[in-house]
């Protein structure tokens, strides 16, 4: 599959029974200006006789869905052929079905909660190649990665930072704001905004002041293995 080039739209296709939902996301995702909805389908079996003719880079869709589900759908697509990203956006929170859907092979598990400009990161990061998961879901995927171990520690979810994340979480150990941290990182206000959500939704914390402390322990906790060794 070729990648869109940057000055090219991703193209995105819509698979949901729902038709106010289809609706009012591929709006919300055409608004941005980065994606266009090539095609909208309400079941598996139209997606499956459009996808020739829309040519998605992405394709995404819901997880429970008559007459088959968005499970079912991935499978007949990968056994048709098409390895394009599929991501799966649903209102199920179940670590059961986060587990059944990576299993299946989509790219990434979106809650229907999330915020547009989460929805639209995810996208974009997908088609980079990025297993991308709702930060709220982030916890359950460590359980998963651990064989199901209860538990898990924030150090293990730190693990799941992406660089940039964790960049600004440096920078927000050292108390910087974040008109601040955009100066530094030479990134915009808003960008360094959804990062914080990020951080903050990855390591089940509350607040900046939470972040920075983990920060700093992490930190210490470093310094304290490597003078001990």
């Amino acid at each position: 599959m070729s990648m869109p080039t940057n000055a090219e739209p991703i193209r995105v296709m819509l698979v949901d029974d729902h038709t106010l939902f289809r609706k009012g996301l591929a709006e919300l995702l055409e608004q941005r200006g980065a994606i266009t909805v090539a095609g909208i389908a309400g079941n598996s079996d139209d997606a499956c006789r459009t996808l020739a003719e829309v040519r998605p880079d992405v394709i995404i869709t819901d997880l429970n869905m008559p007459p088959s589900g968005g499970l079912s759908l991935l499978r007949q697509l990968r056994a048709d052929g098409w390895n394009g990203p599929v991501l799966i956006l649903t209102v199920s929170d179940a670590e059961e079905d986060l587990a059944a859907a990576l299993q299946a092979g989509a790219k990434g598990y979106l809650l229907k909660d999330m915020e547009p400009e989460d929805v639209v990161d995810a996208v974009q990061r997908a088609v980079r190649g990025e297993t991308v998961v709702a930060p709220a879901m982030t916890l359950k995927l460590v359980n998963l990665l651990q064989g199901g171990n209860a538990a898990t520690t924030k150090a293990d979810t730190l693990k799941l930072l992406t660089a940039r994340e964790r960049e600004i979480l440096q920078q927000l150990s050292q108390g910087l704001s974040n008109k601040a941290i955009a100066r530094v990182l030479d990134i915009s206000h808003d960008t360094v905004k959804l990062h914080v959500k990020h951080i903050l939704a990855k390591l089940n914390l509350t607040s900046r002041v939470e972040a920075a402390v983990f920060a700093v322990e992490q930190k210490a906790a470093g310094q304290g293995r490597r003078t001990s060794s």
